[in-house]
């Protein structure tokens, strides 16, 4: 052995935890990079790699009994051959593992014992799934920290949402945002100068080229941005950007679920529409209301847990708005094309949010033109009681389109019952899994479309659909 491995094998390992605040007290500013930090290499050692569900044995007997501190994990793990590598299996092992009540308290101070002193990115990932079960506002700082390697950015996230989303959100969009245009603001964000949070805020570009739905989820998370409208009544600026971040959290080429996930979403909506008419006529904010409104209608937004009439209400209220005539001017002065366009598309769908009658149809399948300013495709929607089927039973991508789902009769009833294919994952069926309904005819039902009779499998888990008339399976 060499006299520089002699010394690398007698100095103890950085904890990750003290790694991490180095890299970070390095960087400019204190602001973590784009992308995050890369965990430090480790030698991988040359044994034969365990099975998965050799390793998933391996790290339940890791834990049985509890291990009283971080030394005696990492010993189990090296000798049961869990290695780094197992990382996402340790988390989602260890987020099953059966824990007693009566070891909840153990379980606890050994998971923060692991965060802050865990070597190995698999001690430290089962630390970060004990604090996602068992954690308190107090383990924030830490899971912030870990969170910035790329790596363990995931579980970090994932525990964080449970304890504090806005710190999840910041930490998120710290290493996942990519775009440039967003730096700006996750500094202010992260140097906690929320003063320059709503300028930032309004200032980020709108495109779904530059903020998905997930993106637009978290930056409403992280700007606490029902917080901000409060304190901000007559920024009609940050009321049109919050109005366009939920636009594009139901944006349903991209997760749907990711405006079911925000959980502020409700007061947003009230605060974005109650104040809707102090926002200048634009055709950019036209454009932004009518969306909001088909969304309400028919859309993702059917699906939050309204209070009664609320929806309703905020809907009548749109209605009434856009047909005043300021706002009927302004979706007319388009004159470059994509102006032109925009506004040939308020017209045309203007009323279309708006024309419901009291009781909804037991079923409807209703085609939503998309604001083409942002190349929405146009949607096939089918309600069910009002209900839009695909949001709220799938959520892995779009119902498919109309030319597919009607203009070749797949959704017409025969005399004898059919599958068909509603919505495939965006990935893949054979990734992720498809969304199958059942049609039939059937004299006892006002509708011919079922939710189906198929299990559908979304990564192992499954879902079974039922509805009026049909079979759980």
């Amino acid at each position: 052995m060499s006299a520089q491995e002699e010394r690398n094998a007698l100095t103890p390992p950085t904890a990750l935890y003290d790694h991490a605040l180095h890299l970070l007290r390095e960087s400019p500013d204190g602001v973590p990079p784009r992308r995050g930090y890369s965990l430090p290499q480790r030698t991988a050692t040359g044994e034969d790699p365990l099975s998965r569900d050799q390793a998933k044995s391996a790290i339940r007997e890791a834990f049985s009994p509890l291990p009283d501190d971080p030394a005696t994990l990492h010993g189990r793990f090296e000798r049961l051959g869990i290695q780094d590598r197992h990382r996402h299996l340790v988390r989602s092992t260890v987020a099953e593992l059966p824990l007693p009540a009566e070891q909840a308290d153990a379980a606890r101070a050994l998971g923060r014992r692991l965060i802050q002193t865990g070597t190995t990115a698999s001690t430290v990932t089962a630390g970060i799934a004990l604090l996602g079960r068992l954690g308190k506002p107090e383990d924030v700082p830490y899971l912030s920290v870990l969170g910035l390697f790329r790596d363990l950015s995931g579980p970090a996230v994932n525990a964080l949402d449970v304890l504090d989303r806005q710190s999840a959100a910041v930490v998120w969009l710290a290493v996942c945002a990519r775009r440039d245009e967003l730096r700006p603001f996750v500094r202010a964000l992260w140097t906690g100068n929320r003063q320059a949070v709503c300028p930032e805020l309004v200032a980020l570009p709108s495109s779904p080229r530059f903020i998905s739905s997930a993106v637009a989820r978290r930056i409403a998370e992280a700007s606490q941005l029902p917080d901000l409208l409060d304190h901000h009544p007559s920024d009609t600026d940050l009321l049109a950007r919050a109005g366009r971040l939920l636009v594009r959290m139901g944006f349903s080429r991209d997760d749907p679920t990711d405006l079911l996930a925000y959980r502020d979403a409700l007061r947003v909506y009230d605060s974005v529409i109650s104040r809707a008419g102090l926002l200048p006529p634009t055709l950019d904010n036209a454009a932004m209301l009518l969306s909001l409104a088909l969304d309400l209608s028919s859309g993702t937004g059917v699906l939050l847990d309204w209070p009664p009439g609320r929806r309703a209400a905020l809907l009548e209220s749109l209605g009434h708005l856009l047909v005043e005539p300021r706002w009927a001017v302004a979706a007319a002065t388009g004159k470059e094309t994509g102006q032109r366009l925009r506004a040939d598309w308020i017209r045309r769908t203007g009323r279309q949010p708006f024309k419901r009658s009291a009781t909804p149809a037991k079923f409807r399948i209703e085609v939503v033109a998309g604001d083409p300013a942002d190349r929405e495709p146009v949607e096939t929607r089918v309600l069910i009681d009002g209900r839009p089927v695909v949001p709220a039973v799938f959520g892995r991508g779009p119902a498919h389109s109309p030319e597919y789902l009607l203009d070749d009769g797949r959704l017409r009833a025969e005399v004898e019952p059919r599958e068909v294919q509603l919505a495939e994952a965006y990935c893949t069926e054979g990734c992720c899994g498809a969304l199958y309904v059942t049609i039939r005819r059937d004299a006892d039902l006002k509708f011919p479309l079922e939710r189906g009779q198929r299990v559908v499998t979304l990564r192992g888990r499954e879902l079974v659909l039922s509805g009026p008339g049909s079979r759980a399976g």
